[in-house]
């Protein structure tokens, strides 16, 4: 097997990918990411129509925690088995599992029917997170690589626009299953537009072994931490019996996980991997910034709304300045990152402006002005966003090949974790404020509110962002590699 494996990467290694190959499997992957992306925006607005067709309303939350959990877990797995035995079956393997989770919720008589096939769409939407940003990896060199994060953030910005508009519009006049039928000729024309290119990307990994008890026990700890995290605080209070109970529980699975790491033959994520400094000051970083600005995402909707005056629509379109800063600052550091050598900088900057204009929003967050919080928003954003190509970039450029996809998941899957932190840490500071909410983000009629738990929130927030500015400055530079277009300039 390893030498069909040898002569497979070598036929692949003697017929190079053109121009036109390579934007093809880019256009390809990102428009599989679409699809996944979608699905964690655009089933939010058609939930009341769902839970009114189906019944059972109580369940309609497990139809987002049942894709969080799956997708979440799944992320490190697909890193490694993309590693030992290639991207393209492995892209494939994770659109099909896709595409069927999201038959199986179309086609739901029930709501447990419709969690299933949610759980089965995360399943396959964990890969697509992280095999997008592997196969990028593959394609360009480190130091070309930053530019295509703003792509990346560009879908997501499109996905987070688009997914709301959808599943509104299909719940209200159309059919909500729409939004689950929507994504099979999305996925069909995803593969179809890779099939052939993929075929010349080689095989990095020479063994073929995935360790099964590995990943049962990460599947585990997470699912275990991840519903501790979604429950504390909602249905629960967090020193509850069963929060606590979730909590210890993971604890368990997580100090098993990491036992079997040390003692397989081939563990699941290398411990190369996991030694690596750059690898862990990158991963946490993201995960730091992810559970600053997820959970900030979920709040600043009912700051709006409840502070400065907006209704719900008008508080969604306010968002938009967040979602377009992000963007914006990822294009502007993936630009950038190839002229520097201290590249790093970049985002470390970016992070402190974010901290600054936090700590500005929380200082007038009781008398701004829709303005002003519009333009601190944005600010926030755009030095955040600084951060998600430096980032990725660092994490991949610090390790080689064979372990691409492995050094991509873990970053894939801490960010996810860290959203999911994030919405439970601020959850859980807005609740120790007494900001009475009515479920789902929106504000119980005739409510008033004071912006003393907003404050909190957003110091918080910047908090969390100085952890994450402490982690990149702690983090070891290692020059790109590939070739620049402009040669680097010295940033002291």
């Amino acid at each position: 097997m390893d030498q069909a494996v040898d002569k497979q990467t070598m036929t692949a290694a003697a017929t190079p990918l053109t121009e036109s190959e390579k934007n093809a499997i880019i256009a390809g992957v990102l428009l599989s990411m679409l699809l996944a992306a979608l699905d964690q925006t655009i089933v939010a607005p058609a939930m009341p129509t769902i839970g009114h067709a189906l019944g059972h309303a109580q369940y309609l939350p497990w139809i987002v925690t049942g894709y969080l959990l799956t997708a979440t877990a799944m992320a490190p797995l697909y890193g490694k088995i993309s590693d030992v035995y290639g991207r393209r079956p492995t892209v494939y393997a994770a659109i099909l599992i896709f595409l069927l989770g999201s038959v199986v919720s179309a086609m739901a008589p029930n709501m447990f029917v419709l969690v299933v096939g949610r759980a089965i769409q995360g399943a396959g939407g964990g890969g697509l997170f992280t095999l997008t940003q592997t196969v990028i990896g593959d394609l360009v060199p480190p130091r070309e690589r930053a530019r295509y994060a703003a792509w990346i953030s560009g879908t997501w910005a499109v996905a987070s626009i688009a997914g709301p508009l959808l599943g509104g519009t299909f719940a209200e006049h159309l059919h909500w299953s729409l939004i689950f039928w929507i994504n099979i000729p999305l996925g069909l024309l995803a593969m179809a537009i890779i099939n052939n290119p993929l075929k010349k990307l080689p095989i990095a990994a020479k063994r073929h072994r995935i360790d099964g008890l590995g990943a049962l026990l990460l599947v585990a700890a997470t699912a275990l931490l991840l519903l501790a995290l979604n429950w504390g605080g909602s249905e629960y209070p967090w020193l509850s019996g069963e929060i606590l109970g979730l909590l210890a529980a993971s604890v368990v699975f997580w100090a098993a996980f990491s036992l079997r790491l040390r003692r397989a033959a081939e563990p699941l994520i290398s411990l190369e991997v996991l030694s690596n400094p750059i690898v862990r000051a990158g991963t946490l970083s993201m995960f730091l910034l992810q559970a600053a600005n997820i959970g900030l995402a979920v709040y600043l909707p009912v700051y709006l709304q409840s502070i400065v005056g907006l209704s719900v629509s008008e508080s969604g379109l306010a968002m938009l300045g967040l979602l377009l800063g992000t963007v914006a600052g990822a294009t502007f550091s993936g630009r950038t990152i190839p002229r520097f050598v201290h590249y790093k900088r970049i985002a470390m900057v970016g992070v402190l402006f974010s901290i600054i204009c936090l700590g500005l929003l929380a200082l007038v967050a009781g008398h701004a002005s829709l303005l002003v919080v519009e333009v601190l928003t944005v600010c926030v954003g755009l030095g955040s966003g600084t951060t998600f190509p430096v980032a990725t970039v660092s994490v991949q450029n610090a390790v080689d090949r064979a372990h691409l996809g492995v050094a991509t998941g873990v970053l894939t899957f801490l960010r996810s974790l860290g959203s999911a932190l994030g919405v439970a840490m601020l959850g859980a500071v807005a609740l120790g404020y007494g900001l009475p909410l009515a479920g789902e983000g929106t504000l119980a009629v005739g409510q008033v509110i004071s912006a003393e738990p907003f404050v909190m929130i957003f110091l918080v927030a910047a908090a969390t962002l100085f952890l994450a500015l402490i982690t990149l400055a702690l983090m070891p530079e290692k020059p790109l590699r590939g070739q620049a277009e402009h040669p680097p300039v010295m940033a002291e």
